[in-house]
């Protein structure tokens, strides 16, 4: 199970999520949000960190260009577009996963049309969750995010059955400080 804890903001929530088994780290680029960090900030945690642990940066319509500046500066493994991105834009230059919000409209069949890796299944709001049997039928690979905790994630596990599992505001104490405890238990929960 590829485990991702996003929203990583300072170095001691970046070290606590390595050590307890996170398969990959994610590092927000969208200026808007309470969890954005720079390049420069983001490439000082990750030089810190494993190589085996993949560092993936948020992105939310941002220039393709600008994506791939950012990426080398920062020294990301994966990019995960967050906006409104269309297939003709993503950069070629790294590996990407595709956020899709899970709306009333949901057609996991045109989800084909995005060249991505994976699919990172997201609610239709930060930290709330959706329907997750509707991920079951997706032909990619597919990340669920979304209201993930310690208390769910064994459920989503099992009845979406998906590559990986996403969790940020619900394991923080505030918007961009994660509850090592929290975490912790979420990490035991989602790799066991």
């Amino acid at each position: 199970m590829m485990v991702k804890i996003c929203g990583i903001t300072n170095v001691e929530d970046a070290m606590a999520a390595a050590e307890g088994g996170a398969s990959a780290l994610g590092f927000n680029f969208w200026q808007r949000s309470p969890r954005y960090v720079t390049p420069a900030s983001a490439a000082r945690m990750i030089e810190r960190l494993p190589a085996a642990v993949w560092k993936v940066g948020v992105f939310v319509d941002e220039d393709p260009a600008a994506v791939t500046r950012i990426a080398q500066e920062a020294g990301l493994d994966i990019v995960q577009l967050h906006g409104e991105e269309k297939a003709a834009n993503f950069p070629q230059s790294k590996r990407v996963w595709k956020a899709i919000r899970i709306r009333g409209d949901f057609d996991a069949a045109s989800l084909d049309r995005y060249p991505a890796e994976a699919i990172l299944l997201d609610g239709p709001a930060n930290g709330v969750t959706f329907d997750w049997k509707l991920a079951a039928g997706v032909a990619k690979k597919v990340i669920i995010a979304g209201g993930l905790d310690a208390e769910n994630v064994r459920t989503v596990i099992e009845q979406a059955k998906p590559w990986g599992v996403d969790a940020c505001s619900r394991i923080e104490s505030a918007p961009g400080r994660k509850d090592h405890g929290k975490m912790a238990q979420f990490l035991k929960a989602a790799l066991t």
